[in-house]
Order: C-alpha cells, then sequence, then structure tokens
C-alpha cells in the first residue's frame, strides 16, 4: 500500500496534535509533533538565559540542541526528547507556552527545525502537525488539513489539559495567552501560519475528538488510495 504525507496546520488548542497522534497511529505512520519541537527549543532557551536577540547566542545555542521521539510503552505515546532528557511534561507547563512564539519567530530557529522536519519526512508515512507544515514543511504533501475552533473551546480545553497535569490557570490567562499566540503566529515575518489554498479546513468547536478524527481519516484514506 503507497504511503502519503498529512500535513495538519491550524490555531493552538484546536486539537492538531491529539488528531494528528490518532490518525497516525491508525494508519500506522510516523508521528511529528513539532510543536513539541518548537517547546523544546524554548524549555532550553529558558534553561540556558538565552538572549532572543542576540543572534551569535541563538546560533550557539541550537547547535547544541538535538531532540527525538521516544515512545512511552507505558503511556502509550510518543515523548519529546530533549538532550537525552525527557521533557514531554516540562514543555507544556505554561511558562514555555508564554515564550513558544517568540521563539518559533526567530528564522535560525525554524530553519533548524524545518531542516529536521523535511528530512524526518522523505520517506513517507508521516503525520506531521504544526503552523507551518501545509506551506513550508511539507508543501507537497498529499493531505492538508487546516483545523480551527472558536477561541472560548480552544481555552476550555486546555484548561482541562493543564488542570489533569497540577497546574490550575483561570480561564482569561489562558484566552489571553491564545489570542497573544494566534497573533503573533499569524504575523511573525517567518514562516506565518496560514491556510494554504489546497488545505481542507475542519472546524471542531462543535465535534467530538472522535467524530475529527474520523474526518481525517476519510480524507486520508481517499488519498492513499489514488496513490495506488
Amino acid at each position: 500500500m503507497s504511503k502519503i504525507n498529512i500535513a495538519i496546520d491550524g490555531l493552538s488548542g484546536c486539537g492538531k496534535s491529539s488528531t494528528a497522534k490518532a490518525v497516525a497511529k491508525t494508519l500506522r505512520y510516523k508521528f511529528i509533533d513539532t510543536g513539541a519541537m518548537y517547546r523544546a527549543v524554548t524549555l532550553y532557551f529558558l534553561q540556558h538565559n538565552v538572549d532572543l536577540s542576540d543572534h551569535d547566542q541563538v546560533v550557539h545555542a541550537l547547535s547544541d540542541i538535538q531532540i527525538d521521539f521516544e515512545y512511552n510503552q507505558e503511556s502509550q505515546k510518543n515523548e519529546t526528547i530533549l538532550n537525552q532528557q525527557n521533557v514531554e511534561q516540562e514543555i507544556r507547563k505554561m511558562y514555555v507556552s508564554e515564550m513558544v512564539s517568540p521563539v518559533s519567530a526567530i528564522k535560525e530557529v525554524r530553519v533548524a527545525m524545518v531542516t529536521q522536519q523535511q528530512t524526518m519526512g522523505k520517506t513517507k508515512g508521516v503525520v506531521m502537525d504544526g503552523r507551518d507544515i501545509g506551506s513550508v514543511v511539507f508543501p507537497d504533501a498529499e493531505l492538508k488539513v487546516f483545523m480551527t475552533a472558536s477561541t472560548e473551546v480552544r481555552a476550555k480545553r486546555r484548561q482541562v489539559e493543564l488542570a489533569d497535569k497540577g497546574e490550575e490557570v483561570a480561564l482569561e490567562e489562558i484566552i489571553a495567552n491564545l489570542e497573544s499566540r494566534d497573533y503573533q503566529d499569524s504575523t511573525r515575518a517567518e514562516s506565518p501560519l496560514i491556510k494554504v489554498e489546497d488545505a481542507i479546513e475542519i472546524d471542531t468547536s462543535d465535534l467530538r475528538f472522535e467524530d475529527q478524527v474520523q474526518k481525517v481519516l476519510n480524507l486520508a484514506n481517499s488519498r492513499i488510495e489514488k496513490a495506488e
């Protein structure tokens, strides 16, 4: 059976990663969480007090960063490994979320991550989610999906996610963070968040998780049949 690459872009908190993971699992494809990659870079920069305005510091720091994904049999999830340390829980915390967009907007950071991501997709059979996958990373992906949801729905989902990890954050703070990230992601000079012309939009505001996954699977199976 032929394999394709699936690019899932969209707003923060609309279910991109969870949907991409479920789709990859069903198709037995490799899932690449690009958001986790940028979060890992952000965590490293924060831990090492990297000045984002200092080009030399940024480039030097990037040369010391190695990001991998490791499958956890117990949780049955891919977890993010930064320089041989599991940082999956730490990169999801609010203090990292607040700095992801500024870090992601740095040209050198995006070039370094996109290079790694494109290498991962050369053999096909990859589901990758992020904000510039269909436009920059995999412009030739056989299936491109753009996911959206209302700000309030996204904020409530993120609040539950954080609470499950023991982090209590006010809904208003999460909404402000999401609105700030939406603006920064869509207006940045380097690889802004856009819906490419051939992407199929899915609004997840009123969809159950199982339904949004099935929508993407139906689209994927259609593309796979065409690739045969």
